[in-house]
């Protein structure tokens, strides 16, 4: 049996995925990036291995993803985070054509074959507004943890408009709503609404198809979840393992590298 590794480093979160030849998640791993991206990469990779019961090597192939990509010194190869968030999604969601990436520096809207390759994609380009950090900003201003953003937020009924397109001053306009006397459950599905806004100006910059899948850490916020399907009408594929799908991504084009490399034409080529 082969085993395949993806670890996927984002600017907040390091993420490892193992897969077999299946193309079945055998473990998955999720830590705190920190300061030392090298060592979050490492440390993801083995607790992944650990948890899984095998040998690091035992893992015939690695590739390393995200921004923190090229800090996966241990990998074989590094691919591009958007290649395997549409490859991941289309994985996980078979008939997949559109992707949102929400992380914790930018988004990302992707179009996608049936095969999962990328037909077209677009980065958020104003701050880090419709990110994670934005949602940050607005759990230290309102002193709430990021878990229960969500939650809060779906108890608003009278939105707040967030007109702000910077993190930096993010914070100022919520402390200013909230020195008005509005609720802090209106002014979080207000930030929700904000970006669930700036998240679909990206997905029309490639083309709204169906099905939407929503990857990333912030796919596990209930409250953004809810505030994109009411903007589009429609539902999103979201999973519990949405915020692996990049590492996903990564372990899937690591066991193509695997079956790959077992073909005569292959083996030729790589003499």
């Amino acid at each position: 049996m082969a085993y395949s590794a993806g670890v996927d480093v984002g600017s907040t979160q390091t993420k490892a995925v193992i897969i077999n030849e299946k193309r079945e998640i055998i473990q998955r791993a999720l830590i705190d990036t920190g300061a030392n991206v090298t060592q979050a990469a490492q440390n993801a990779f083995r607790q992944t291995v650990e948890a899984a019961g095998i040998g690091e090597d035992e893992i015939d192939y690695v590739i390393g993803t995200g921004y923190g990509r090229y800090k996966v010194t241990f990998g074989n190869k590094q691919i591009t985070e958007i290649s395997c968030h549409g490859r991941g999604a289309v994985h996980m969601f078979p008939n997949t054509r559109t992707v949102i990436d929400m992380g914790g520096q930018d988004s990302k809207a992707i179009k996608v074959s049936a095969k999962g390759e990328i037909v077209d994609f677009c980065m958020n380009d104003k701050c880090a507004a419709g990110t994670g950090r934005f949602l940050g900003a607005a759990a230290v201003a309102l002193r709430i943890a990021l878990d229960d953003l969500g939650s809060t937020a779906l108890q608003g009924s009278k939105p707040v408009r967030i007109s702000t397109t910077c993190t930096v001053f993010a914070e100022s306009e919520i402390l200013s709503w909230l020195g008005k006397g509005k609720k802090v459950e209106d002014i979080l599905w207000g930030v929700h609404q904000s970006i669930a806004s700036r998240s679909i100006g990206l997905l029309r910059r490639v083309g709204i198809e169906d099905e939407l899948t929503f990857t990333g850490g912030v796919a596990r916020n209930i409250g953004m979840v809810k505030a994109l399907e009411e903007s589009l009408k429609k539902k999103i594929n979201v999973s519990e393992d949405s915020h692996f799908i990049g590492a996903l991504g990564a372990a899937l084009f690591a066991m193509d590298h695997i079956i790959a490399s077992r073909q005569p034409a292959h083996k030729e080529a790589l003499a």
